[in-house]
């Protein structure tokens, strides 16, 4: 078995090579073959890795082809089995460069290595900064306590919040209960005490069990006070730093979120620590994605809408949420352009009314998200997301092959 699983693999980078030759990627093609020969050749993988990351670059992203995209991961691979050696964060940010910008060809083959790699000894103990180890817990724990009271909340939230109506809470309702009474009227409804038995509710708790996990693993996050401000940009870390820099929220241009991330499918042992909610089969559910969003307090999410119907999950923290109902999306005033069509220009922290009159007196529902809750949003319903602690929130999207009868 092993060996029909080398020859399938050999196979596959041989057709790659093929394509991307196809393609004039002729000094690729040249460069991976070296990397695989022998013992192999690391400037030749660099090299490779280097001229594929140029061709994801060339042009628009939807533009990129499949091939070259799988050509990035097999030079990622390259570059890790040549690194594992003597630098096991340099093969372990491969693999993941791999993951998060390659495409599906090899992903099981990175995934295994990522597996032999995270199963060697590390080197690292607690014995060393046993107390700078101790104060990292104790601002962990400070961060998800932050803002339990409402009149602190108050202070940072938009005008107008947890005046208006609230979000129906439900406990721990059926599946059917959810059908009748909130999918099939696309209304939202909070439901606690649903994901009491997730694993997750209380290993996240322990930030140490977090790094032991994922903290020498890279991950994207997006850094700035929100996605629509001109200053907002993303970057690539080790999952460690972004911990570190959890610390520093005082500065919103500094503000740093991994947001809607599959860090489930990149990294699979957090994957074990949750399940899918049965309420995400309402109209013969089909999952679409499944999404991270953690970070400090103060991240916010502006007013925009998503095509799916969504579960959030609220593991960690609390977050505020508002909510406007599709039927008034042209008084929120979506951006014109196509890549924020989806999103209002209404800052909901500092409206401007001259500019945007119709905004003002709009009825909304909010809620404040407390540990352990769901959220149903139906699909289109616009939404407002502020942390008010540390927060580890997952999004379950689905499409529903039963659509709600006031679905178009």
């Amino acid at each position: 078995m092993a060996s029909a699983g080398v020859e399938g693999e050999a196979e596959r980078v041989a057709a790659l090579l093929r394509d991307i030759n196809g393609e004039g990627g002729f000094a690729f093609v040249a460069s991976a073959e070296k990397a695989a020969a022998g013992t192999g050749d690391l400037r030749a993988a660099e090299a490779a890795r280097e001229m594929a990351w140029e061709q994801l670059h060339s042009g628009p992203w939807s533009e990129v082809g499949a091939a070259w995209r799988d050509a990035y991961a097999l030079a990622c691979l390259h570059v890790a089995r040549l690194r594992a050696g003597g630098d096991r964060p340099a093969a372990l940010k491969a693999l993941d460069m791999g993951l998060i910008m390659g495409g599906n060809l090899l992903r099981a083959d990175l995934e295994a290595a990522l597996a032999r790699i995270s199963a060697e000894p590390c080197g690292g103990g607690r014995e060393d900064g046993a107390g700078a180890v101790d104060e990292e817990d104790q601002r962990w724990r400070e961060g998800l306590d932050r803002n339990r009271d409402i009149a602190d909340a108050l202070k940072i939230l938009p005008a107008k919040s947890l005046s208006s109506k609230k979000v129906e809470r439900r406990s721990h309702i059926t599946l059917e209960e959810f059908i009748c009474n909130y999918f099939l009227r696309e209304s939202p409804v909070i439901i606690s005490g649903a994901i009491d038995h997730w694993p997750a509710r209380t290993k996240w708790k322990d930030i140490n069990y977090l790094k032991k996990i994922a903290g020498d693993r890279t991950v994207p996050v997006e850094v700035g006070k929100n996605y629509v401000c001109s200053d907002w940009k993303q970057e690539l870390i080790t999952f460690s730093q972004f911990l570190e820099r959890m610390w520093s929220t005082d500065c919103p241009s500094n503000l740093t979120y991994l947001a809607q991330h599959p860090l489930f499918e990149q990294i699979k042992e957090l994957s074990e620590d949750l399940m899918v909610p049965d309420y995400c089969y309402a109209g013969g559910g089909e999952l679409q994605s499944l999404n991270a969003w953690f970070g400090p307090h103060g991240t916010v999410t502006p007013l925009h809408h998503d095509p799916h119907h969504n579960i959030l999950a609220q593991v960690l923290g609390r977050k505020y949420i508002r909510l406007y109902a599709a039927s008034i999306s042209e008084d929120l005033y979506p951006h014109a352009e196509t890549m924020l069509s989806n999103t209002s220009q209404v800052d909901l922290d500092n409206i401007d009314l001259e500019e945007f009159p119709r905004a003002e007196n709009l009825e909304f529902m909010d809620c404040i998200l407390e540990e352990g809750d769901l959220l149903y949003i139906p699909p289109k319903w616009w939404h407002y997301v502020r942390s008010l602690s540390t927060s580890f929130s997952v999004s379950f999207w689905w499409r529903a092959s039963v659509q709600p009868s006031g679905s178009s």
